[in-house]
């Protein structure tokens, strides 16, 4: 059903595509298209909710002892090869989502959920409320920074290496930025 979507999606355009159309490109009726998916935005995003569960699996499954930042680094790590294996979609998919309002914005919601979940399974972990929620939002952020530059690069880099050396950089950041409080201050006379 995801495919037959954006496979109409690339072909007619978001706006114009219909639910009835979906359905019947993937040989199903229309009312089995609209008990499935409210509307055609969620068909496009059906897999989300997969990659919600892979991350939240991987999360849960990482060695006692494991910072919730390694924790959620390990789940985006995970979800940076599953994209890689499927550059292609990727691709198309990013591009439809870059041509449509609607669904860039519900591309930021589920990604924000997406982080939610993560934050529940670091909590669950025993990280607390704030370490939990910082470490998914933060992670959040530099993978959807990684996946800008990967589209964006022509020489199509390993996605999750971009994702890492994202992370290695705003590591360094912070670092700097502590290490810059650290010193002491001078008065002038």
């Amino acid at each position: 059903m995801a495919k037959a979507a954006v496979e109409l999606f690339v072909v007619q355009g978001f706006d114009q595509t219909t639910g009835a159309q979906i359905a019947a490109r993937a040989g199903m009726h229309e009312r089995s298209f609209f008990r499935l998916f409210p509307d055609k935005r969620d068909v496009f995003f059906h897999s989300m909710e997969t990659m919600q569960r892979e991350a939240v699996a991987v999360i849960a499954g990482t060695p006692e002892g494991t910072s919730p930042v390694d924790a959620v680094v390990a789940a985006f790590g995970q979800r940076c090869e599953a994209i890689q294996r499927n550059r292609h979609a990727a691709f198309v998919r990013q591009n439809v989502i870059a041509a449509n309002p609607e669904l860039r914005e519900r591309d930021l919601t589920k990604h924000a959920e997406l982080a939610a979940s993560m934050a529940e399974a670091l909590r669950e972990r025993g990280a607390a409320e704030q370490a939990a929620t910082l470490a998914a939002e933060v992670a959040m952020c530099v993978f959807r920074g990684a996946l800008a530059r990967w589209y964006g690069d022509l020489e199509r880099q390993d996605l999750r290496t971009l994702f890492r050396d994202s992370f290695d950089e705003l590591s360094s950041v912070l670092a700097d930025r502590s290490r810059d409080q650290a010193l002491p201050t001078t008065s002038r006379p």
